[in-house]
């Protein structure tokens, strides 16, 4: 069994690096994800298809990720789907090169590829926008759009379309669709504080926060202790107990390999983890109008997947962290508000940011008004 293992894995081996090696890297990923490596014949046959397909089209667009292929079961970030749906949706015109992984750079400086020209797509987090339009900071103000729907409600809204994407498309971006991943949790580190389940749990715990302001100031305001350490450096901060607990999603726990080193997770659903694919404007805007459609329709599509993907990507990384040992704890009505009144967007202490990054009360009461409206787009929330 262990020989049949071992001849598999150096046969998966020896086909990628015989893509990757001719040129065809994405023939070798998409072969990868579709679990066709082991076969010969199958990766021949990809191979030629995507050879073929890139032959046949009219266009070339090079979309960038963080994250590698295989992520999607437990982070529904849907860059295979997007491919293939843009592609077909265009009818072979464009042709879809992906760079996952990180291969090209994560976040702000796939941002400012995008921006310059240098690749057509990305995805980053949707605080990349923020620079261009300062309203877009206001996803992180807790209690605002922090459940599933509220964020899908709030992106696809009028507001959104009217208030948002003029300014982020007078800074050379066209977002192609916003990626649901699930609220940001409360995970507790091992040997650490505990379960938590109401903001009293937090006091004097070493929060592991990113450069937000307003996510500093939500979790002092919850009564734990903001601890800001770069993202790179969060797993052994929390192994050496420099910080105690941290709030990615479910997914990029398990994703970013924090499984072993946590105790409890908590939904609290106070702010989202919201992802972007974004495409050069200018780029766009030189393909054909068929094209543009194409694209426009084939990143719908995906929006629709990555939806209905979100509970069963919450469900695997939920089991494979619970494998390890996590307990997870969803909270009732009454606990919600509990965390909704010490640290919610109401709050007097907000009201600085409220029109500081929406422009004025009212603009801001609108976004309220845009996140609380159900849309056309249903998400399961945890």
């Amino acid at each position: 069994m262990k020989k049949e293992r071992n001849e598999l894995a150096s046969a998966e081996r020896r086909n990628f690096l015989k893509l990757a090696g001719t040129g065809s890297f994405t023939a070798a990923m998409v072969a990868g994800a579709g679990g066709m490596l082991w076969s010969t014949e199958a990766v021949a046959q990809t191979a030629a298809e995507e050879k073929e397909r890139e032959r046949a089209a009219e266009h070339s667009m090079t979309i960038a990720t963080a994250y590698v292929l295989g992520a999607s079961r437990s982070y529904p970030i849907m860059q295979l789907d997007l491919k293939e749906n843009i592609q077909n949706a265009t009818n072979g015109k464009v042709y879809v090169k992906l760079a996952p992984g990180g291969q090209l750079g994560a976040g702000g400086a796939l941002v400012q590829k995008v921006q310059g020209g240098t690749i057509q797509a990305a995805q980053h987090s949707l605080s990349n926008f923020a620079p261009f339009a300062s309203t877009v900071d206001l996803i992180n103000m807790p209690y605002l759009c922090g459940s599933n729907q509220r964020f899908t409600n709030l992106v696809n809204s009028n507001f959104w379309n009217t208030e948002v994407h003029p300014k982020v498309e007078a800074a050379g971006f066209k977002a192609l669709f916003y990626v649901n991943i699930d609220p940001r949790v409360v995970a507790v580190r091992k040997g650490g504080a505990g379960a938590v389940l109401s903001p009293s749990d937090l006091n004097g715990v070493k929060f592991r926060v990113p450069g937000s302001k307003m996510l500093q100031q939500y979790y002092r305001m919850v009564g734990a202790n903001p601890t800001p350490v770069a993202w790179g450096e969060t797993p052994s901060a929390i192994k050496q107990g420099v910080a105690d607990a941290l709030d990615p999603s479910v997914g990029a726990l398990y994703v970013f390999g924090f499984k072993d080193i946590l105790s409890h997770v908590t939904f609290t659903q106070a702010v989202p983890d919201s992802q972007v694919y974004s495409c050069n404007l200018e780029w766009f805007n030189s393909m054909p109008a068929d094209v543009q459609e194409g694209i426009m329709w084939g990143s719908e599509m995906t929006a629709h997947q990555n939806l209905s993907k979100v509970p069963s990507a919450r469900a695997y990384a939920m089991a494979e962290l619970a494998k390890a040992g996590v307990e997870f704890h969803s909270l009732s009505d009454d606990q919600l508000a509990e965390w909704k009144e010490a640290g919610g967007f109401q709050r007097p202490e907000w009201d600085e940011y409220k029109t500081e990054l929406a422009g004025s009360m009212d603009a801001f009461n609108k976004m309220v008004e845009a996140a609380g409206t159900q849309g056309k787009y249903y998400v399961h929330d945890a």
